[in-house]
């Protein structure tokens, strides 16, 4: 088997992150990775915000906590966010945005990285606070927040691969 495919099939979400910074060239490589994810027509109509400024990273937590109804860290931890938005008025913004949350996680596993998809990132950039931290970055136009991909060293064991469900794949001949 390729090592994507190993890859593919190792890869698992992490809620238990340590708080170690992940080097800057390891960051870079799981980024660019992101920015070659398929998107429709080739549009390339994606952004990602990598944040590893601590005081911006507790923010984002803080935002999704509350759209979560929650006061616990949504981001387990991990010392960097990814956050993948996308063109608003795109019609393949949700699917763009997934391929490229896809990348980013398998691009970490090949690394070594813990990754996971956090939700409410939509919401988080519909309210006044996450418009204003676009455009404090000089980002112009309507941008949906597709996910977050949490980035970090693993805490304690990696989850084992769990047995795939039967009755999913069903061939046409």
């Amino acid at each position: 088997m390729s090592d994507m495919l190993e890859q593919i099939k190792v890869r698992r979400s992490i809620r238990a992150f340590k708080s170690d910074m992940v080097p800057r060239e390891l960051i870079d490589q799981v980024v660019e990775a992101g920015t070659y994810a398929a998107s429709g027509r080739n549009r390339q109509s994606t952004i990602i915000l990598a944040v590893t400024n601590r005081e911006v990273r507790d923010k984002l937590s803080k935002w999704n906590a509350q759209i979560m109804g929650s006061d616990k860290d949504p981001f387990y931890g991990a010392p960097v966010v990814l956050v993948v938005l996308a063109e608003k008025d795109g019609a393949n913004r949700v699917y763009d945005g997934s391929l490229v949350m896809a990348n980013l996680m398998l691009a970490a596993t090949e690394l070594g990285l813990g990754s996971c998809w956090i939700h409410r990132a939509k919401e988080e950039f519909e309210l006044p606070e996450g418009k204003e931290l676009l455009a404090s970055l000089g980002i112009e136009g309507d941008y949906e927040g597709i996910g977050h991909c949490v980035l970090g060293y693993v805490e304690g064991d990696y989850p084992e691969v769990l047995p795939r469900k039967a009755n999913r794949v069903y061939y046409i001949e």
